[in-house]
């Protein structure tokens, strides 16, 4: 049985240098006039909600994921590969960022959340509880150049998020419904 207090400062470590490493130079949108930001940021952001969320399930693998929420994006945003994630962080944490990752060969944006959903709903729960992670951290700033109709889209897809994935963690179904409100 995994307890939340019980992970390797050693693996955080290695995986938050890689992350390091691996979106270096990446920036994204600000929420002011051309303002820029560091893409470890975002990084920092669903790791430190995911650490939030874990005093509140005990028998939750801690590991798992705050493993996953370093390197939720590498896959997608990096050339960091599923090959070295497997090597370097075995089977179980390559398995979740991989679900994680969007499926670019799918076109449309709905199309992509849906798919993407139902490959976490595979995943343990602590997968589920990373992209509920994710997007509270993506709401809490809108990029400066998103019109209404791209923040409308973008609230739509949180409450499908929500609605497929709360049943994970209360607490972080409960912050995600107030970044919603809010947004």
């Amino acid at each position: 049985m995994h307890h939340t207090n019980h992970w390797s400062i050693d693996q955080i470590n290695k995986a938050w240098a890689i992350a390091t490493r691996h979106h270096d130079g990446q920036k994204y949108a600000g929420a002011n006039d051309r303002e820029k930001v560091e893409y470890l940021s975002h990084i920092g952001s669903v790791t430190f909600e995911v650490m939030g969320a874990l005093p509140q399930h005990p028998a939750a693998n801690g590991e798992l994921a705050l493993l996953c929420a370093l390197l939720h994006d590498t896959l997608e945003d990096t050339t960091y590969t599923y090959e070295a994630l497997t090597r370097d962080f075995g089977k179980e944490v390559a398995e979740g960022v991989l679900a994680l990752t969007k499926d670019e060969k799918i076109t449309s944006k709905n199309a992509q959340l849906l798919d993407s959903l139902q490959r976490i709903k595979e995943q343990p729960k602590e997968i589920w509880m990373v992209k509920m992670a994710d997007r509270i951290a993506n709401l809490q700033t809108t990029p400066y150049y998103w019109n209404e109709e791209r923040k409308a889209d973008y609230k739509e897809g949180a409450i499908i998020i929500h609605q497929h994935l709360a049943t994970a963690s209360t607490y972080l179904a409960e912050r995600l419904l107030q970044k919603i409100e809010a947004y």
